[in-house]
């Protein structure tokens, strides 16, 4: 199941980002994992991140179960390709759709 952490704001995605997210949302429930998005074009990120240009999102971790995490990371940056950043944060996974 896909979800939105509460008062997380997507106004802007890009197509990929959207893209992106359905991907994760099939690798998350490969892992029976239910994917929440935990911050889209909101939050306070540096400026130049590209969360405010909608192209990045950051997405809940603790719904995976810990051994299959490296899996899942694994997983999303093969279905997803050189054109995305896929980074394993402390507490959450990091997409962003970088295509320089």
């Amino acid at each position: 199941m896909l979800s939105i952490k509460p008062g997380v704001t997507l106004n802007r995605l890009s197509p990929q980002i959207v893209l992106a997210v359905m991907i994760a949302n099939e690798v998350y429930k490969k892992h029976g994992a239910d994917l929440v998005i935990t911050s889209g074009d909101d939050g306070k990120h540096l400026p130049h991140s590209l969360h405010y240009q909608g192209h990045a999102v950051d997405l809940r971790i603790w719904t995976i179960a810990p051994r299959a995490l490296p899996n899942v990371v694994k997983e999303l940056r093969d279905a997803l390709g050189a054109n995305y950043d896929v980074v394993l944060e402390p507490d959450h996974i990091h997409i962003e759709y970088d295509p320089d």
